[in-house]
């Protein structure tokens, strides 16, 4: 089924400490949004690849573009204040507005192409769907280091990229967050916010998010683990 992605990189990744942008670290050689950006550029049923860059770091994305091979070359877009702000950019610059979108984090370079046709799926039946993983751990809510309550387990969900949708309906939900000044944590809070259902693809723990230096050490082990299984 076809989609078209908008890939976000524009965030600075100041948890990563690694003093410039973790899109430009490098796992095995080669840039973990080069890492990511292969995902969609070897899938045949994405249609149009966007991705969303700093606008200082535009000229050298390109560069490790051309210098990549990748055959789908994505359009660049610049980014915007806060993350809202770059998917919105990046939705701007859609050919059309009909069929499905998915908005995916530059950071999370393992999806896994199974997972990504069954949220294609999933989101041209029910026009938002999202990738997620059952929680692991006991979750309380705090406060102050208090504990306040114990949460359900079995009801709780780590969500994930990526994240699909009807394009339409995401650029309204898109519109109308701006016009009210509403900022949700992710793209599907906007659709929760308009009152419209979302639903979920269970992904795998392997879909991770390269976010602090730790995460490095886990994205190698994975590399090595699906390198032993090819």
């Amino acid at each position: 089924m076809k989609y078209s992605v908008v890939v976000v990189a524009a965030g600075k990744g100041k948890r990563m400490a690694a003093g410039k942008n973790k899109m430009l670290l490098k796992l095995r050689g080669e840039p973990l949004v080069i890492h990511t950006l292969r995902l969609f550029a070897t899938d045949l049923e994405c249609e149009e690849l966007i991705l969303v860059v700093n606008d200082d770091e535009i000229k050298e994305m390109q560069r490790l573009i051309t210098t990549s091979g990748l055959t789908k070359v994505p359009k660049l877009v610049v980014g915007g204040k806060e993350r809202q702000h770059s998917v919105k950019n990046g939705l701007d610059q859609l050919q059309s507005n009909e069929g499905i979108v998915l908005v995916h984090d530059g950071a999370r370079p393992f999806i896994r192409k199974e997972i990504l046709q069954a949220l294609v799926a999933e989101a041209y039946r029910s026009r938002a769907a999202t990738t997620a993983v059952a929680v692991k751990d006991t979750i309380k809510r705090a406060h102050d280091y208090r504990v306040i309550e114990t949460l359900n387990r079995s009801e709780l969900w780590a969500v994930q990229t990526p994240q699909a949708f009807d394009k339409a309906l995401l650029i309204q939900a898109h519109e109308q967050a701006v016009a009210a000044g509403f900022f949700g944590t992710d793209d599907c809070s906007l659709l929760e916010w308009l009152g419209h259902e979302v639903t979920i693809v269970e992904s795998d723990y392997q879909n991770i998010k390269l976010t602090t230096p730790e995460d490095l050490l886990f994205a190698e082990a994975i590399l090595v683990e699906r390198e032993r299984h090819k």
